[in-house]
């Protein structure tokens, strides 16, 4: 069984930083891919981006050149850098944890974060 404990969200102005961190327990596989998504009401859920345990990144365009993805493997944390903050950054921040193996793919998803972002 796999459990991942997100944090770092808040209230930020416009224009400034959060950094979210997203801790996974349990049964965690060498490979793996861990994904930042976000869900703002009324809206469906987006792939913000993500990283694979080799440390490859990719961005949604909206987040290009502001968001970071990185992570420790030592420590199964995957951490979501978010700058220069645009009030439609606001939205439920959620970490996936996406691994396989010979009998099967497997589906993790945090508990989400809140972020507002005033104007």
């Amino acid at each position: 069984q796999v459990q991942l404990v997100e944090s770092g969200g808040g209230l930020v102005q416009a224009g400034g930083s959060l950094r979210l961190s997203c801790a996974a327990f349990g049964s965690i596989f060498r490979i793996n891919i861990m994904d930042w998504y976000r869900q703002a009401p009324g809206k469906q859920r987006e792939l913000v981006g993500g990283i694979t345990s080799n440390g490859t990144t990719n961005y949604a365009d909206s987040v290009k050149g502001r968001f970071t993805i990185s992570r420790d493997n030592a420590k199964n944390t995957v951490y979501l850098q978010m700058n220069s903050l645009k009030p439609e950054d606001t939205a439920a921040y959620y970490c996936n944890l996406l691994q396989s193996d010979f009998w099967g793919r497997y589906n993790y998803w945090g508990q989400g974060t809140q972020v507002t972002v005033s104007s």
